[in-house]
């Protein structure tokens, strides 16, 4: 089985960012990252962010908020930060807490900084094939993970485990938009395990730790975990039982050292797209 390193994808977007970073020719492009709270998954993901983007010659900053803050309070300071001319773009961690109206939020955000896709215009391109908007993140990664392996995907059988707005539907429409035949499964899906059995290329995006075996894996599948979860030992794992695939998958991402990689990277490349 070949494992898919995210690594090596990022290596690749990031030749690709310096290039258009030469085109811009001006200081560099702000990220501003808006976190609420101390949750541990996000200020990992942040601190990850942080890393990477300087990493690519890009400017960050960091605005953090308390736990209680008012839903007006935080409207306020979102608003400072969206209309400032000095932020290209904006990452927003969440679930922001349940005293915020989180969409009421998705519908301030300004949809040309939205580097995350969480706005209903960019969601609206996404699922119209539209590639003006920006897509969520990490489904995008996805598709760079699988071309950047040459990864054949048009004609391909495609489950995807997970409907949410983060990853299951926005992947399932650029995975359509490359002519692939795409099924997305969830907690109500009959016959699961057959139904991933099926597919010639498998991901995981269910949130749960090593939900999926080798039951759920057909022979030389392609399988991309998308899952960050914690297991019972406290070692950080994906929604793949990554070991007993090895065996019956012909490609594999790790978790971790896979898909969230890239998925920085991918950060990377909007904020500059949206500079441009």
């Amino acid at each position: 089985m070949k494992i898919l390193k995210g690594a090596e994808v990022s290596a690749k977007i990031k030749e690709q960012v310096q290039k258009k970073l030469e085109e811009l020719g001006c200081r560099a492009p702000k990220l501003a990252i808006i976190r609420v709270g101390e949750r541990s998954d996000d200020i990992s993901y942040e601190r990850g962010a942080v890393k990477k983007l300087l990493s690519f010659g890009l400017r960050v900053e960091s605005y953090v908020y308390p736990e209680g803050i008012s839903d007006e309070e935080f409207k306020a300071e979102f608003k400072k930060v969206n209309e400032d001319e000095n932020v290209t773009g904006i990452l927003l961690l969440r679930p922001l807490p349940s005293q915020i109206c989180e969409r009421d939020i998705e519908r301030m955000i300004d949809p040309k900084k939205d580097l995350d896709g969480i706005s209903p215009i960019n969601m609206a391109k996404v699922f119209a094939g539209d590639k003006t908007g920006f897509a969520p993140c990490t489904a995008e990664a996805v598709v760079e993970m699988l071309k950047a392996n040459q990864i054949p995907i048009s004609g391909k059988r495609v489950t995807i485990v997970g409907r949410s707005m983060v990853v299951g539907k926005p992947l399932s429409m650029l995975l359509l938009g490359e002519n692939a035949t795409v099924t997305v499964c969830h907690t109500r899906t009959q016959n699961l395990k057959e139904e991933c059995r099926r597919a010639e290329i498998l991901v995981a995006a269910a949130g749960q730790a090593n939900m999926l075996d080798k039951e759920y894996v057909g022979r030389d599948a392609v399988v991309i975990d998308v899952g960050i979860n914690v297991d019972q030992t406290g070692k950080l794992c994906g929604d793949v039982d990554f070991e007993s695939i090895q065996e019956l998958a012909a490609a594999a991402t790790p978790v971790p050292g896979g898909i969230g990689a890239v998925t920085t990277a991918v950060l990377a490349k909007h904020l500059v797209r949206a500079a441009l």
